[in-house]
């Protein structure tokens, strides 16, 4: 059985930064796409950021950009979401996900495994 398990969300005030973690169990994703969507309150879940199989490929939101850096250690198999200068709007339900191919997506339908999901909270 597959598990993705984020963790290190939490409250935060505007400005300040959280490191999120995604761990996979259950099968390696080293050969395989992932990424971080969020969904806010009343809204979609929106791509946040992803990353190729080595790394070496990183895309992320516009609305983040320069201030989240997604990152992956293939030897834990642990995905990362590094999220500086945090503001309110940045506020969610954060979720890791990954895809059976190597090749990137914004799209959630395109990602095959998700874990439950990690709030964070950034207060003004």
């Amino acid at each position: 059985q597959v598990n993705l398990v984020e963790s290190g969300g939490g409250l935060v005030q505007a400005g300040g930064s959280l490191r999120l973690s995604c761990a996979a169990s259950g099968r390696t994703f080293s050969t395989n796409a992932m990424a971080w969507f969020r969904r806010a309150p009343g809204k979609e879940r929106d791509f946040v950021a992803a990353i190729s199989p080595r790394g070496g490929w990183t895309y992320y939101a516009d609305s983040v950009k320069g201030r989240f850096t997604i990152s992956r250690d293939n030897a834990k198999n642990t995905v990362y979401l590094q999220m500086n200068s945090l503001k309110p709007e940045d506020t969610a339900v954060y979720y890791c996900a990954a895809r059976d191919v190597s090749y990137v997506s914004t799209l959630p339908s395109d990602y095959n495994y998700w874990g439950q999901g990690t709030q964070v909270t950034v207060s003004s």
